[in-house]
């Protein structure tokens, strides 16, 4: 600390304080001494009295301040971060006090040299090698370190650790002592020192290397270290300060740069690199000065949020002015203010008390002074929050009406059992979970799925590859087939989509960050995500190759057979034709499977946009003709070139990108909007003139008829441009006509049928807008017969909104609504009438009984080690009502995110995310019962955050191809078995099997589920381990160190003959009742453990109820 502008009457001071400081120095420098150096340093050095020299630069001396009398020591700036606002604080060495701003307080220990400050204490160093701590709103001593005999020459506080450095007493004299004291202030006690190869004067912690320590001796040398490491040599530096002396350190405010000030008056800068941030803003220093109130601060009168307790208001006792007397008073309270709507919505009741979080529209514990002044303010419709955060985002939260607002997943202790997924979908279609990465486009998903011959085509289509989107798809529509309203998820999908490269380079992937903040534009990622999923699609399933990955014992007839059914429904052969201006003509056919809208460009002057029908923009983007600069072998360099493209077929699913991607496209749409209300609305008033005219007295009937309009309501007609149907046809001379529809309407019988498609709207995937949450997609599908007849008995169609697992019937005209200000149109498809005739829509099966024999592991050691299973023969193939045990071990890929509540409980944002890694089944019947025919370790390319050892029994590497001994597969490979065995019909058992089969990703029948949880289980009581039951009922002891799956379901299988064993010899319900309380009874008293060996005979429940059986 430089203190050459301080008052040199301040030199003049008590030598007994100091009896350390060589009185021949001279006086113009001792203002500037600090007690804590030794003085045979100073020697030989000299100070300018007209200034300091710096590197050949003379800086002057600023005139001298006067402040309050005393010996300042070390300056601080500090500001309490507990509410106390501290201005300076200083030691005054002549009356020992501590001095925060004007309260001074006593010092129990002298010589006050160094103070810090933490967001817990402050700091104090003293000269008798003692460091103190204070509470920071009182400044009352806490604590007491007595770090060295001797002296403290340095300290420095991090986190929750307090280094020193300093002086110890040895051969009477003060050495300086190579070991740094270290203490944790969480325990308040000292740890292990650390000692250091320097003789240090200075430390500071530079917190940018984790919690790295630098320690600066006299002589110029600097080490670096941890403070709970081990100091090394290597990691000692040398400040070349040309023979002088180090006398002060410090780090700089961005933690990028040390500076050492030596004797000479020279300053070294060293920095991490040379483009290292300073602060420029740098605040000019603060002398403590005595608080003196000049003038009061402006108040604003208009500023609501002004607090006025800024008026300092004088101690009197007379009455003040202000002060009526009662009698002219009258006591109005405030009115409180109507709670936020949001915070009902979100609110959760405790007994009495509810739960909300804050929307964070209003600042903290501040109300506005302005007073309603008529009641009719409160209405519920004028509640326009005060504050300047609130006004601004509170009305996009309304505008979103709530079925279109993003969903989520609230978690509790009993994961989703307890949460109401019947609220959201009252319909018997499967929703789709949102908490998996990249499930944004569970929409396009559902879209995909509800196109007949798109969900028939998947299901029949079985491959070689490990991750195939085609054969996720599948398995995913068959989950979707089974679903009687219960939500799936897509996770294996989504597995197998992120190991794609193209998917990663297309920017396909998110990170759950982008996702969760908002800062993807959704609109045009499903756009891309739409593109790429269809061409997917299509090389996947036209590649010709049969499923011999799954050994086929009599051939398979599966395959393609060349062009894909993705091929035939989306593809439309596109001719492309670039003409030079040379005249050279180049032709080029291709193939798209979907189209891009093209819109007008629209004139800067003139600000208007004249009206276009969607028919005349759509068929623009098809025949698309642009000018740009192409490469021409005519001309052998590149020119001017007219590119045009024409179709020669049409497809039978038209699938549209909107691209509405900026404010210019979205003033499009709205004005179109605009233009087709207005003629929609007069046409029907030409339509009401005129039959009006017509019939007379039925008109009159109309008008006077009771609750009938004759008009369609203006809402219904608002933002609507797109058609329902279109009329597509290509003339004889390949050109093509697009014309806007009605739905009801058919072709004329002199129309050919070959060349004139009818195509009606059924898919319309849009992007919600809203602040709040980051926006979602969502879409609406015209349901077709099919779904209906399967789902609930009955054939006919019916729009709905898919948004993830909320699904709701919709009118046809919300479909085609779009109001731009939060509903931006991304995806359009309309498919061409009678489209499911074309298409075989029968689904064969491809999971062949093949997919159980025995195979090759992917582990490299497992063939040297003993094999845990035997796979099932030929005449073991299971039957329908077979007994399968089953159990699944996982591991976690992420953890989970959850928050504490206001009242301590706590709440899941986002579940952990498990992957499975074993799955074992065992024999339920016959003469090897027992033993297992499936015990698969599943191999994973993703990153495992914790094994779960513990509770899997899985240890790092197994899950390695390179390193495990165990019989490692794929998932798919071992999905596939487990999806033949639910085709076959058998039964599973097992303890928990609802987790297990959600986390494989499988949807079972539950007449195909026994589940030994459920069976030993009493109404509004606790689930049951399987170590405490298999105890109870089997005397057996598992689950020792770790879980074993094939220990497990052996279990499982055995408490299932107990329970069977239990009801057949004619306990009826009442008696298997009391078995079940004697179990909770004595769960209660044992607190649900299962004693330990030596007790185990004497507390086995064998020789109690079930003695007899």
């Amino acid at each position: 600390m430089n203190f050459d502008g301080l008052d040199s009457g301040l030199g003049e001071y008590s030598s007994s304080l100091h009896p350390g400081i060589d009185h021949s120095l001279d006086s113009s420098i001792e203002h500037s001494l600090d007690p804590r150096l030794d003085p045979n340093l100073l020697q030989n050095v000299e100070l300018e009295a007209d200034g300091v020299q710096l590197d050949g630069m003379s800086v002057s001396v600023p005139e001298s301040v006067h402040l309050v009398e005393g010996m300042y020591s070390e300056l601080h700036r500090v500001v309490a971060e507990v509410g106390v606002p501290v201005t300076a604080a200083h030691f005054d060495l002549q009356d020992e006090l501590l001095w925060v701003g004007n309260h001074g307080y006593t010092v129990e220990v002298p010589g006050v040299t160094i103070m810090r400050q933490s967001n817990r204490f402050f700091f104090c160093g003293h000269t008798s090698g003692k460091v103190s701590l204070r509470d920071l709103r009182s400044f009352k001593l806490e604590h007491e370190f007595d770090a060295y005999s001797g002296s403290l020459s340095d300290f420095d506080v991090h986190g929750n650790l307090l280094v020193t450095c300093g002086f110890s007493n040895r051969m009477n004299g003060l050495s300086c002592d190579r070991f740094l004291m270290v203490y944790d202030l969480r325990m308040m006690r000292a740890i292990s020192p650390l000692q250091v190869h320097v003789d240090p004067l200075f430390l500071r912690f530079i917190p940018t290397y984790t919690s790295r320590l630098a320690i600066i001796s006299q002589s110029g040398q600097c080490q670096f270290c941890e403070p709970t490491g081990l100091a090394s040599p290597a990691d000692i530096f040398h400040i070349n300060t040309v023979g002088q002396l180090v006398m002060t350190f410090d780090v700089s405010s961005s933690k990028q740069a040390l500076v050492f000030g030596d004797s000479e008056g020279c300053v070294h800068l060293w920095a991490d690199s040379p483009e290292s941030t300073f602060n420029a803003y740098s605040r000019e220093t603060e002398f403590p000065m005595p608080c003196m109130v000049d003038t009061l601060p402006h108040l604003d009168w208009n500023d609501d949020l002004l607090p006025l307790s800024l008026i300092p208001v004088p101690l009197i006792t007379e009455p003040l002015l202000s002060d009526w007397p009662t009698a002219n008073c009258s006591v109005t309270p405030r009115r409180a203010p109507p709670v936020d709507l949001e915070i009902l919505r979100t609110m959760k009741k405790v007994g009495f008390i509810g739960y909300a979080p804050n929307p964070k529209t209003k600042l903290r514990n501040q109300v506005p002074y302005k007073l309603k002044e008529m009641d009719a303010e409160f209405d519920s419709y004028n509640q326009i929050p005060e504050s300047p955060i609130g006004r601004e985002e509170e009305p996009h939260l309304y505008m979103v009406p709530k079925k279109y607002r993003k969903v989520t997943i609230k978690y509790s202790k009993l994961g989703l059992e307890d949460f109401d997924f019947k609220h959201y979908n009252k319909t018997l279609f499967a929703g789709l979970e949102p908490h998996i990465p990249n499930a944004y486009c569970n929409c396009m998903i559902q879209v995909l799925y509800l196109l007949e011959p798109i969900r028939c085509h998947v299901q029949n289509h079985l491959c070689q590859k490990e991750f195939c989107l085609g054969c996720e798809l599948g398995f995913l529509f068959h989950m979707l087939d089974l679903s009687r309203g219960d939500p799936c998820q897509a996770s294996n999908f989504l597995r197998a989509f992120r190991t794609i490269p193209e998917a990663s380079a297309l920017g396909l992937i998110l990170a759950d960050s982008d996702e969760a903040t908002g800062k993807v534009n959704l609109g045009r990622l499903i756009q891309s995500w739409n593109r790429f999923i269809l061409t997917q699609l299509h090389q996947e399933t036209q590649e010709q190759e049969g499923p011999q990955a799954y050994r086929s014992v009599m051939g398979s007839t599966f395959g393609s057979s060349g062009e894909s059914v993705i091929g035939k429904l989306f593809g439309c052969e596109v001719e492309n034709c670039s003409t030079c201006r040379c005249g050279k003509e180049t032709v080029r056919v291709s193939s798209s499977l979907l189209f891009t809208l093209q819109y007008p460009d629209m004139n800067s002057a003139d600000k208007t946009i004249r009206q276009y029908e969607f028919a005349e923009v759509l068929k623009r983007s098809i025949c698309l003709e642009q000018n740009t600069q192409a490469w021409c072998e005519n001309c052998e360099k590149y020119q001017p070139t007219v590119q045009t493209r024409n179709i020669r077929c049409l497809p039978d699913v038209l699938v549209i990108n909107c691209e509405v991607n900026s404010r210019k496209e979205a003033e499009f749409w709205k004005c179109q909007a605009e233009y087709e209300l207005h003629n929609k609305m007069r046409k029907e008033d030409l339509e009401a003139m005129k039959m009006k005219e017509n019939n007379p007295t039925e008109w009159e009937a109309l008008c006077n008829a009771e609750g009938l309009s004759f008009y369609t309501s203006i809402e219904e007609l608002k933002n609507i441009w797109i058609p329902c149907s279109i009329k597509m046809k290509l003339t004889k001379n390949k050109e093509l006509e697009v014309t806007n529809w009605t739905e009801n309407e058919g072709l004329s019988p002199s129309e050919d049928e070959e060349n004139t498609y009818l195509y009606d709207l059924v898919v319309t995937v849009a992007h919600i807008l809203d602040p709040r949450t980051g926006g979602s997609l969502v879409a609406h599908i015209k349901v077709g017969e099919t779904y209906h007849q399967r789902k609930e008995g009955v054939t006919h169609k019916q729009w709905y909104l898919f948004n993830d697992f909320l699904i709701e019937p919709v009118d046809k005209c919300e479909a085609v609504q779009f109001d731009l200000s939060w509903k931006i149109p991304c995806i359009l498809y309309y498919a061409r009438r009678n489209l499911n005739s074309k298409y075989d829509l029968t689904i064969k099966n491809p999971i062949e009984a093949s997919v159980l024999l025995a195979e090759a592991s992917l582990a490299r050691k497992q063939r040297k080690c003993h094999a845990t299973f035997i796979p099932l023969m030929l005449n073991e193939m299971p039957q329908p009502s077979d007994l399968v045990g089953l159990d699944a071990e996982f591991v976690t890929l992420n953890q989970e995110e959850a928050e504490l509540r206001s009242d301590g409980t706590k709440s899941t944002i986002k579940p952990s995310q498990m992957s499975v890694a074993r799955i074992t089944c065992v024999r339920g019947q016959g003469p090897n019962e027992g033993v297992p025919f499936i015990d698969d370790y599943i191999s994973t390319q993703e990153q495992v955050v914790d094994y779960l050892t513990q509770y899997s029994g899985i240890k790092p590497g197994d899950l390695d191809a390179k390193i495990s001994s165990k019989h490692l597969t794929t998932l798919k490979s071992t999905y596939l078995k487990l999806r033949f065995l639910i085709d076959v019909g058998v039964k599973f058992v097992g303890h928990g099997l609802q987790k297990d089969f959600r986390v494989i990703n499988l949807m079972i029948p539950k007449e195909q589920v026994i589940d030994t949880v459920y069976l030993f289980h009493m109404p509004r009581k606790r689930m049951i381990s399987l170590r405490f039951l298999a105890w109870y009922f089997l005397e057996l002891k598992i689950q020792g160190e770790t879980h074993d799956s094939i220990e497990d379901a052996r279990t499982a299988l055995q408490l299932y003959r107990k329970y069977l064993k239990l009801t057949k010899h004619g306990i009826d319900v009442d008696e298997f009742r009391k078995i079940l309380k004697g179990l909770y009874e004595k769960g209660r008293k044992m607190d649900w453990k299962v004693p330990e060996p030596e007790g185990e005979v004497q507390n086995s429940p064998k020789s109690n109820q079930f003695s007899h059986l």
